[in-house]
This record gives structure tokens, C-alpha cells and sequence, in this order.
């Protein structure tokens, strides 16, 4: 494979910078949710689901992120009163809604913020390939009909790092959805099951919808829809954190004029749109259904 060599060296270069890493130790517990491959696992609703069950347990729960995609440094904390998806990414945006958040492209600062602003427990949203921050638990998502891909480290393969290293450093393993590799019955690591599952889906059920989503598998999105019982007479994929431009977006509304049907997208995508077609677009809202809620307890009991 001719990208191989450069994969290879993609790799070593992020084994090596792990390996001579002296990384802060927070006064707090420091949950660290991450994945191995480039976008789509699923990792910020399993983020914002871990946020509400700390917090309904009696912890203060604070998330870090880098804010992907947004111009703001930080570390700032989020206000989605005043934030923009262009100034603090689109995540950030969906996670306040479950606790405070912080967006630092300097980990360790970010974690400084929110222990001063009385954070109990710190959520890294992402983060498992940095290692500046030391981890108490560490969480892989996996979308258990994707997998690992390929199998190989970018940009030969969708691998920020070797299966095998980022399994190593991993605690439990989050497997979403059905197991179609087979990867849960390989795996040393505690296995947590759990779903993406709807909330709204009788909303779609029966009516001509014209999708679009720029996500890191938008083709989940278009099947949850399918799931859900709506008629898709088009659909768009845009690359994940898609900016999007107003001619697109009328584009796509003279499609859902002609089918008669109604403009639907993610929640990550809606909260990018501008002001103006937000009222105009609605969202298929999803959660984490946890299959068994008492294993979950028990591992963050650990801490």
C-alpha cells in the first residue's frame, strides 16, 4: 500500500510523544472519552450521557474540550448564550447542555480553569492520544458496525494510532450498537453496551424528509432516519464540521420544496447553521441508551 510508510511514521511520531510525555495530575478524578479512529464513533453523546449520570449521582462534573473547528484558544468557559459553533466548535455547544464546559486547546489549562471554578470530576472529551493530561479512567468508543476500519493509522486507514496501543491504554470499552466485527468477544477490557437511540422519532415516521448531515459517518444519520420510519427523497453528505454556506442550504430547501418535504439534519449540524435557518430545519434528537446501567456504576464506582 503506498501510503503505508507514511501511516507507519504517523504512528511513531504519536507512540513517541506519548512515551516522553510528563503528564499534570489533577486534585480531581479525570475521565478521559476518546476513540480510535477519526470521527463517527460516537463519542460526544456517550460524553454528554457519562455528564448527566456523574451529576445525578451528586458530582460537579466539568467536560473539557478542544473546541474542533473553532477559533477560540481558551481556556474560555462555554455560554451558549454567547458562543458561536465558529468560535468554540459545534461539540461544546451540545455538551453545556448537560454541564459546564470548557474549551482549552491547552489541556492542562483547561483543567486548572474548571477545578477553580469547582469542578469535582473532569470529562475529556477526546484526548486519549494526548497524553498531557494523566487519565484516572479511560473510555474507547467504538461503533460496533464500523469497528477499527481498514485497520490501519492515517492516512493509510481512518487509525489515529494502532489498535493494539490505543486498546492498551484503555480501561473499558464503550461498543455502540450491534457488534458486527465481532470485537467484543476479542477484547481483555470490560465491555459496556450501549445504543444510539432516538427521542423523536414518531416526529418522522411516514413523512418525506430531505437530509443532510457533515458528521464523521453521515450515513448513520441517514439510517437512524430510515429506522425511524421517514421517507428520504434526498440526502446530503458534507465533511464533518461542515461551515455551512448559504447557497448550499437553499440548494437543499428547493429539493425539500419540490419532494414536498421537510429539511432535516443532526443536532451537531443544526447548531452550525445560521440563526436564520435554524427555525427552518429540524433535528433528529438521540441519546445513549445504556444496556446495562448497573456495569456502568460499577466502573466509575472504581474511582
Amino acid at each position: 500500500m503506498l501510503l503505508q510508510p507514511l501511516a507507519l511514521a504517523y504512528g511513531a511520531v504519536g507512540a513517541a510523544r506519548r512515551a516522553l510525555a510528563e503528564p499534570y495530575h489533577a486534585p480531581v478524578r479525570v475521565i478521559c472519552v476518546g476513540n480510535l479512529v477519526v470521527g463517527g464513533a460516537g463519542k460526544t453523546p456517550v460524553v454528554e450521557s457519562l455528564a448527566r449520570f456523574l451529576a445525578a449521582r451528586g458530582g460537579r462534573p466539568h467536560i473539557l474540550s478542544r473546541g474542533y473547528s473553532g477559533t477560540e484558544i481558551g481556556p474560555v468557559a462555554v455560554d451558549t448564550a454567547r458562543h458561536s459553533s465558529a468560535e468554540i466548535g459545534d461539540e461544546p455547544l451540545l455538551l453545556a447542555r448537560a454541564a459546564p464546559v470548557w474549551v482549552a486547546r491547552d489541556r492542562v489549562a483547561g483543567a486548572r480553569a474548571a477545578i477553580a471554578a469547582g469542578a469535582s470530576c473532569l470529562l475529556l472529551d477526546d484526548g486519549h492520544q494526548n497524553p498531557s493530561l494523566a487519565k484516572d479512567l479511560s473510555l474507547l468508543v467504538v461503533d460496533g458496525a464500523y469497528g477499527v476500519g481498514n485497520g490501519h493509522v492515517l492516512p493509510a486507514g481512518p487509525l489515529r494510532e494502532s489498535a493494539r496501543a490505543g486498546l492498551a491504554r484503555a480501561d473499558a470499552i464503550v461498543l455502540l450498537g450491534e457488534d458486527r466485527n465481532g470485537l467484543g468477544a476479542a477484547l481483555a477490557q470490560p465491555v459496556l453496551h450501549a445504543s444510539l437511540v432516538a427521542l423523536n422519532a414518531e416526529e418522522f415516521t411516514g413523512r418525506d424528509t430531505v437530509a443532510f448531515a457533515g458528521i464523521g459517518r453521515p450515513e448513520k444519520f441517514f439510517a437512524s432516519l430510515e429506522a425511524a420510519g421517514a421517507k428520504l427523497s434526498a440526502r446530503r453528505a458534507f465533511p464533518d464540521h461542515h461551515p455551512y454556506r448559504e447557497s448550499e442550504l437553499q440548494h437543499l430547501a428547493g429539493k425539500a420544496r419540490a419532494a414536498g418535504a421537510i429539511l432535516v439534519t443532526t443536532e451537531k449540524d443544526w447548531v452550525r447553521l445560521p440563526p436564520s435557518w435554524q427555525t427552518r430545519v429540524q433535528t433528529l434528537r438521540v441519546e445513549i441508551a445504556w444496556r446495562d446501567r448497573d456495569a456502568l456504576d460499577r466502573l466509575l464506582a472504581r474511582l
